[in-house]
């Protein structure tokens, strides 16, 4: 089936070490994860993660750039790989919708929001379909 996976990604969490963090970086791939949200972690005072071991501040933003690059780059496949297909589009506005990949369309007609139209991608900008 065409569907998609995203997923949420803390970088640097407390006794996170540079194999497990390769380990996430792999899982993106492997996985084919589109859609990231990577989060730096962040000391919380008074939490059980506040008093472990903790990962040095300039390791966590830059694992957590490179997650964030891998994230780009399975966004890229994905949205190349959708030229030429046809997709049904939940209208969210009138000239932008959602597959239901969750993948962004910007469409060149107005079209009803809540409709669910079906339409064929002509190609990307950004980080969104166009049709």
């Amino acid at each position: 089936p065409d569907m998609t996976f995203g997923a949420d990604i803390i970088a640097g969490f407390p006794t996170e070490t540079e194999e497990m963090f390769d380990n996430s970086l792999r899982l993106i791939e492997d996985c084919a994860l589109t859609w990231l949200h990577v989060f730096p972690y962040s000391v919380r005072n008074g939490t059980p993660a506040a008093r472990m071991p903790q990962v040095a501040g300039q390791d966590i933003k830059r694992r957590a750039a490179a997650l964030r690059a891998a994230g780009t780059m399975q966004v890229r496949q994905h949205l190349t790989a959708q030229r030429g297909t046809t997709h049904r589009i939940l209208m969210e506005s009138p000239r932008m919708g959602r597959t239901e990949q969750f993948t962004e369309v910007t469409l060149s007609a107005d079209q009803l929001e809540g409709e669910i139209i079906t339409a064929q991608i002509t190609g990307m900008l950004g980080e969104t379909l166009t049709a």
